[in-house]
């Protein structure tokens, strides 16, 4: 098996260019009541304006341009806005796409996904369990298996947030102190943390987990693979078992730290977004507003990123 090459800011520029644009540029905001409320100068990348109201669009559709062409069906997993992104993509680029979805999967994600061409399938308790059912599907078929955080062209079209954040505030000739990313498998932090450290090495590049879910943050810690017995989290874009070797070994060199934050304090950051952005922020999402409501006194007076990366919320807030 080749060894994946890392994401590189080569790759993010190219990937820049070439990323569908419904998905790309999308803005970034600051309002002074939220500065207010935290102690920084916020900016939130608005990260769900767009088809699939994910970010997921941009690495999806990256990594499928640079396959060869085929009729073969690709397979992978997903809590649901990964899916959607590769269904969408699939049905651009002529690829059919089976997601394995874990059983308590949201079902409006499972509808999203389906309505994009996906063919669905749940098994399994939770997403780790729905990927191992995955893999070994594709396994068993010879169909390439397409695992978020494991793939270097998904994390540069990630990155090509990071790009947009740093060339906004270029003009502005505005500096970044921090960057918080919410942390699931891992591919969105790595391809931010490698824009960011080629160009605005200063930036301290942070991801965040839920504390019911740390496996990434203990793997980054320990500088190994971790594996926790559960993932309880409302947070299921980021509620992962089962650290990613190859999204740990690009974190070593372009992650900075990892926190955690509790339950409490993420639903709380969905009520922060709804008040000052006027936004319905999934959980995931709203990770990252998570960590600075919690960190505010060593945060602030900084200059403060963060990407609200998802909004398939279930029926009620």
């Amino acid at each position: 098996m080749t060894q994946q090459l890392f994401p590189t800011p080569e790759g993010i520029i190219a990937a820049s260019s070439r990323i569908d644009g419904r998905f790309t540029n999308s803005p970034l905001l600051e309002q002074q009541t939220a500065n207010d409320a935290t102690g920084v100068r916020l900016l939130a990348k608005v990260e769900m304006l767009n088809p699939i109201r994910s970010f997921k669009g941009r690495g999806t559709d990256w990594w499928l341009q640079n396959q060869p062409p085929g009729t073969d069906p690709i397979i992978s997993a997903s809590a649901g806005n990964f899916g959607q992104g590769l269904a969408r993509a699939g049905r651009k680029h002529g690829r059919p796409v089976i997601i394995y979805a874990a059983t308590s999967a949201n079902p409006a994600k499972i509808e999203a996904m389906r309505r994009l061409g996906a063919d669905v399938r749940l098994q399994g308790k939770d997403f780790d369990a729905a990927k191992a059912a995955a893999r070994t599907f594709a396994d068993a078929h010879g169909y390439a298996f397409v695992e978020d955080g494991a793939l270097r062209e998904i994390a540069e079209g990630a990155g090509t947030i990071a790009l947009e954040i740093t060339r906004e505030l270029a003009g502005e000739d505005v500096q970044l102190d921090a960057i918080l990313v919410p942390l699931g498998n891992g591919a969105l932090l790595t391809g931010v943390g490698t824009w960011i450290k080629a160009h605005a090495p200063t930036c301290r590049v942070i991801g965040v987990v839920a504390a019911a879910a740390p496996a990434m943050k203990q793997a980054f810690e320990t500088g190994m693979p971790v594996s926790t017995k559960t993932a309880m989290t409302a947070a299921d874009g980021i509620a992962v078992r089962e650290c990613v070797p190859y999204a740990l070994e690009s974190m070593k060199t372009t992650v900075d730290a990892v926190w955690a934050v509790d339950e409490a304090t993420i639903t709380a950051a969905r009520r922060f977004c709804l008040e000052h952005y006027g936004l319905v922020i999934e959980e995931a999402g709203a990770a990252g507003v998570a960590a600075i409501m919690d960190r505010k006194e060593e945060l602030k007076g900084r200059t403060v990123a963060t990407i609200l990366c998802g909004s398939n919320v279930r029926a009620q807030l």
